[in-house]
């Protein structure tokens, strides 16, 4: 496939497209700090993370020893093992460096990685939604899904906006 240089004279700038845009940037900014976390968690072990957590939730623990977000930190501080954080870093970095190279790729207009970017949000999505409902509910990775949705909804809409200036500018 013939790659697609962005002319905006052809590609008008509605807010779905500049919406589509700034997911896409944020996807790749999100893909660049799981990358970043997914290598930090290969080098860091779980007594070093009970470590800052308790020193982290020290100040606010002496003030209000039942203080909900230090004991929760604290708590799963003490649940993390050397298999979690395996595991935790195995999926970010993958998860991230899947999604920097798609993001890259479909900045590039490369219509191949809309399809991929779609697909593996999907994979990753319907993953999430099984952690929130048969395992531990998370608001974060709740926000962090229904995001990974739109995103789905935006690319698929913008992958067929760039399929038919393609066959447009092939037929031309």
């Amino acid at each position: 496939m013939a790659e697609i240089n962005y002319n905006p004279a052809e590609h008008p700038r509605d807010l779905t497209d500049r919406a589509f845009r700034v997911s896409l940037y944020i996807k790749g900014a999100h893909g660049l700090l799981e990358t970043i976390g997914g290598i930090f968690l290969f080098l860091v072990h779980p007594e070093q993370i009970d470590r800052w957590a308790e020193s982290l939730t020290r100040g606010e623990l002496s003030q209000d020893p039942h203080d909900f977000i230090a004991t929760h930190i604290l708590r799963s501080a003490h649940e993390i093992t050397g298999a979690s954080l395996t595991f935790a870093g195995l999926y970010l970095l993958s998860h991230g460096i899947v999604k920097l190279v798609l993001v890259v790729e479909v900045i590039r207009d490369h219509l191949w990685a809309y399809i991929g970017l779609i697909t593996v949000t999907a994979l990753f999505a319907i993953y999430q939604i099984y952690r929130i409902v048969l395992i531990r509910f998370s608001v974060a990775l709740f926000l962090l899904t229904i995001i990974d949705l739109v995103i789905i909804y935006l690319t698929q809409k913008e992958y067929r906006r760039q399929r038919v200036r393609q066959t447009t500018h092939e037929t031309s």
